[in-house]
């Protein structure tokens, strides 16, 4: 069996790279999506006198996250279909994996900037700094840590549920899966498996490096004590 999969890597590499790039570009979509619009709205509910609907907010992603992907697709699907859209494919795929990455990223915007040094807020209003200036300057640069590490929960949860977007035919490296099911091939199956827990592996690594970089001097070297 694991020979037999490793034969196919060998003789088919045109195939996985091919497979590794349509699922790439899914998720480099649907969380690009899901960062702008996680973090505008993480800040916005951040906001003073806006706790309740913080609290809707953060609920309603929470239950975005219990639906079944399948679920979601075959609602996204029907959806599309009656706005005349394409209801099969990348577009139903993206929009629910953005779906899905919201919810790391809003609840980490918002705890994050909710958490933020009161003493260091004040500084900055004494220094004349407007409330958007503190909001840059201030509160996002110290943020951006926790906002990085919702970003990269999302991004490696949403690869392995972009997998399941092959059956309706986003492309991917959830093919090979389920055509390995479809065919009884394990190793088609085992093929689909790995590659995906390597591409989310080596995303973690990626972000982990990502969040590393833009976590400001002053936070690292606190970090380190």
């Amino acid at each position: 069996m694991w020979n037999q999969a490793w034969q196919y890597v060998i003789s088919h590499p045109d195939k996985i790279f091919e497979w590794t790039l349509q699922h790439l570009y899914i998720i480099l979509v649907a969380n690009a999506l899901a960062a702008v619009f996680g973090v505008l709205i993480g800040i916005y509910i951040s906001g003073k006198g806006r706790q309740r609907i913080a609290d809707t907010v953060i609920y309603l992603a929470s239950i975005m996250m219990t639906v079944p992907s399948l679920a979601l697709y075959g609602i996204l699907m029907g959806i599309l279909s009656a706005l005349t859209l394409p209801s099969i494919g990348f577009l139903p795929v993206v929009i629910a994996l953005t779906l899905y990455g919201l919810l790391p990223i809003i609840r980490n915007t918002y705890t994050a900037i909710r958490e933020v040094d009161p003493a260091m807020i004040e500084a900055g209003r004494g220094m004349g700094m407007s409330e958007i200036q503190i909001l840059v300057k201030v509160k996002l640069p110290l943020a951006v840590p926790v906002i990085m590490a919702g970003l990269r929960q999302a991004v490696v949860m949403n690869i392995g549920i972009a997998a399941i977007g092959a059956y309706i035919g986003a492309g991917g490296l959830g093919q090979p899966i389920f055509r390995g099911i479809a065919n009884y091939r394990t190793d088609l199956i085992l093929v689909g498996a790995i590659f995906v827990s390597l591409l989310a592996i080596l995303a973690d690594l990626l972000m982990g490096g990502l969040e590393w970089l833009t976590t400001p001097k002053g936070v690292r070297t606190r970090r380190r004590r």
